[in-house]
């Protein structure tokens, strides 16, 4: 049978985490402040032009429910 390890102490599993976890920050390319200002501003245009595109579609499946059944 395969013999199973010692649990480790929970204090040395939360340091070896928080260790892993900045050696995994220090290899993120972080955005430039003109980078991030752009992209959140794409965001927000991507929003409101797919908010737009759903107005009109129920605006006109609403009217397209009016025509068929009327005022019910």
């Amino acid at each position: 049978m395969v013999e199973q390890k010692k649990p480790e102490k929970l204090l040395k599993r939360v340091a070896r985490f928080v260790r892993e976890v900045r050696m995994e920050l220090k290899k993120v390319i972080w955005p430039t402040r003109e980078q991030l200002v752009n992209n959140t501003l794409i965001v927000f245009a991507a929003c409101i032009l797919i908010g737009v595109i759903i107005w009109i579609a129920d605006a006109g499946l609403g009217l397209l429910y009016t025509a068929v059944f009327g005022n019910i």
